[in-house]
């Protein structure tokens, strides 16, 4: 131990003080709102926090003087309101950014105070916090303008300076198994400024001469399938020196395999989405692990999935991350325990700090301070597993309850994206992005994001392409068969809704978003003569050169749409 005290405010699981536990600080004290958090937090650290609403350091300046003082100040407030991933970055702000500013409200007293023994402080946020935080915080902005008379102190002053103190890392640039992008702000006093750590791994090689970036395969190579039977065989911590018996190690051997309905969406989002780049699917396992976020699901572009170990095909061909292979992989050993259900471990996880990357600040803390580091890393290398909800049950999902889709949910699916172009079904107005309303359309998206043309076309109007594509070496293969055979799969407007809903088709009709993939699929399987459509004597696009398959694509979107709404 380096005698070196911590205290963690939105500590949730402990990733960021583990790294300097790990570096031989001792942690004094954790404060979260979460149950779960505290629980998980007082299990691996042996501490007896309460559950703590950090706002009530706001309202107090008493409740921050009373604080334990510590060395070091820790926190990583709450990004939920901040990502870009929450209502697609559209979320309301100011509950993150009053948080965090209270954060830095405690920090600013405890570095201001006098005889304040305090060393370092270190905030982790998403990146896109940045945007909302002032560059500079002066003692009125943070509320304090009293305090600072009291201690004879210009409430103008700067308290907290995050304008030369803020830096993005990348978690896998320091060993974790996940390229994770966050913004860290603090500050070593005696240095006046934040020093980041050197990267101790690189992306490709370099004359840095560092390891390269550590990817998924090290956990699928080293670890055991969640499928292994229970066993005494030793299994090794694939990042510190622990070995545990198989039937030791917690939340790892269970079936987390996933519903067709749900891995098809994953697959649609991640590959063909239209206005978005393309993503692997299922995870390329050469590279470092995609960001683990806080929520555990299976059917959105973000959805971390892997191909599963075992012979099944649909239901469960693929599955998700298990809890301890998200933990293995923001850092956590395997001896450390989380608090709760299967989806509050998993939040647990997803909002914690990469222990490495708390590691590396640590050990810049000591280096700068001049202070000797130990040999070894201070870890628990037994796992204390009294009143741990262990998810383990060795055995094998039953897909039995397949998940739907609420009332009236909107349908939006294109065949392919091609020539920077989708042809869509949809189930309501997308450029007006208002509810379904029992009509099917057929709508072309040009180019990518918000602002770009979106042309609507109406009911019917594929029959004026047949004789266009007739013409077309392989359209008159293509359009026998969706002439003759596809059609008919095609339900009314009221049975593709409930289809969708269902996720399932009839014994006579298509889902529709199945419909779209039956489509793209015939057209891959067509031999298109010309690579290019180009329009001269009609006008069907809004360009004039477009993909062929475009042109094949727009027949039998529009078909599907004309027949269902005509049922």
């Amino acid at each position: 131990m380096n005698n070196l005290t911590v205290i963690d405010f939105f500590c949730g699981a402990g990733g960021f003080s583990e790294g300097f536990k790990q570096m031989g600080f001792e942690i004094k004290h954790g404060y979260d709102h979460w149950k779960p958090a505290i629980d998980t937090y007082n299990h691996n650290f042996n501490l007896e926090c309460q559950v703590k609403n950090i706002l009530d350091f706001k309202k107090s300046i008493e409740e921050i003087e009373n604080l334990p003082d510590t060395d070091i100040i820790i926190g990583s407030p709450p990004c939920v309101s901040f990502s870009s991933s929450n209502k697609s970055g559209n979320a309301d702000k100011s509950l993150g950014v009053e948080l965090t500013e209270t954060f830095l409200r405690i920090v600013a007293v405890k570095k201001h105070q006098p005889n304040s023994i305090l060393k370092a402080w270190f905030m982790e946020n998403v990146v896109n916090s940045k945007r909302y935080l002032q560059t500079q915080y002066t003692f009125k902005d943070l509320e304090l303008t009293e305090w600072a008379n009291k201690h004879r102190i210009s409430p103008l002053k700067i308290a907290i300076d995050l304008f030369d103190n803020t830096s993005v890392i990348n978690s896998a640039d320091y060993g974790s198994i996940q390229s994770r992008k966050r913004v860290i702000s603090g500050e070593i006093i005696k240095k006046k400024k934040l020093i980041v750590p050197q990267p101790t791994h690189q992306k490709k090689e370099s004359q840095l001469n560092l390891p390269l970036y550590n990817s998924i395969s090290l956990i699928k190579r080293n670890f055991p399938s969640p499928f292994e039977i229970k066993s005494k065989v030793l299994i090794e911590d694939i990042q510190y020196p622990i070995k545990l018996e198989l039937d030791k190690i917690t939340d790892h051997f269970y079936d987390t395999g996933v519903y067709e309905a749900e891995w098809r969406f994953s697959k649609h989002w991640k590959t063909n989405h239209p206005f978005m780049g393309k993503m692997s699917f299922p995870e390329n396992e050469n590279n470092p692990s995609r960001t683990i976020t806080a929520t555990k699901i299976a059917n959105s572009r973000e959805s971390i999935i892997y191909k599963s170990e075992i012979n099944r095909t649909g239901d469960g061909e693929y599955r998700l991350p298990t809890v301890r292979e998200a933990a293995i992989i923001m850092g956590f050993p395997i001896t450390y325990q989380f608090i709760g259900s299967d989806n509050a471990k998993w939040r647990l996880v997803g909002n914690a700090v990469c222990s490495s990357v708390s590691r590396a600040f640590a050990s810049t803390v000591l280096i700068t301070l001049g202070i000797k580091q130990g040999k070894t890393l201070i870890i628990n290398t037994v796992p204390n597993l009294k009143g741990v909800l262990n998810l383990n049950n060795y055995s094998r999902k039953v897909f039995n309850n397949p998940p739907i889709k609420n009332k009236n949910a909107r349908c939006r699916w294109q065949p392919f994206k091609e020539g920077n172009m989708t042809v869509t079904l949809s189930n309501y107005n997308i450029e007006k992005n208002n509810k379904a309303d029992g009509k099917w359309r057929t709508s072309i998206q040009y180019g990518t994001g918000k602002g770009f043309p979106i042309q609507h076309i109406d009911d019917q109007y594929y029959m004026k392409l047949e004789s266009i594509i007739s013409k077309i070496k392989g359209g008159p293969k293509f359009l026998k068969v969706i002439n003759n055979g596809f059609s008919e799969k095609i339900g009314s407007s009221q049975e593709l809704q409930e289809m969708f809903e269902l996720q399932k088709s009839t014994a006579n009709f298509l889902e529709p978003t199945l419909l779209v993939d039956e489509v793209g699929n015939v057209i891959q399987n067509t031999k298109i003569d010309e690579t290019n459509f180009i329009q001269s004597d009609i006008n069907i696009f809004l360009k004039n050169i477009v993909p062929a398959k475009q042109l094949f694509a727009l027949y039998a979107i529009n078909k599907i749409a004309t027949i269902a709404n005509s049922k």
